[in-house]
């Protein structure tokens, strides 16, 4: 039996730089693991039969990086055997196709790396601070609330 021969690292970067899935992907590689799985959040063409151009993404990088760190500490809480967790967030404009969000997690085997990757994204999605207008052909731009929000809804009440 493999023993671990790097120590579980969190990497976590929220940036204006285009992201690279290679990187993110190589980043969690662990010779202990069997499984690496990703989840790449694109910008897609169309929201409610309106023709979306662009996408463009503010955040407090410091508050956004201190919350995706608390989601880090909950999936190793959550799977224990978690070995390598990154997740890189993209600001700024985002074009149709571009990437804005990568998440890679590294396990031993692969359930347990699949259910953080699908609990990371919902979890950032509900309380991390990056905000998302979007644009349309017509120049009208919408900010975009994620049904997940927590802190958003609060402010509703």
């Amino acid at each position: 039996m493999y023993k671990l021969e790097d120590k579980p690292k969190d990497l976590i970067k929220v940036t204006y730089e285009k992201l690279s899935t290679d990187e993110v992907a190589e980043s969690v590689k662990s010779p202990s693991c069997g499984a690496v799985s990703l989840f790449i959040g694109t910008t897609r063409n169309n929201f409610e039969e309106k023709k979306v151009i662009r996408l463009e993404y503010e955040a407090y990088i410091s508050m956004a990086e201190a919350e995706i760190k608390k989601i880090c500490s909950d999936i190793r809480n959550k799977w224990p055997m978690i070995q390598h967790i990154s997740v890189h967030h993209r600001l700024g404009v985002v074009d149709i196709t571009e990437v804005s969000v990568i998440i890679a997690i590294s396990s031993p085997h692969r359930n347990e790396s699949l259910d953080a990757v699908k609990y990371c994204i919902t979890t950032l999605k509900a309380t991390v601070p990056i905000w998302k207008k979007e644009v349309y052909e017509t120049e009208e731009y919408t900010w975009k609330e994620n049904k997940e929000c927590q802190w958003s809804q609060n402010e509703q009440k």
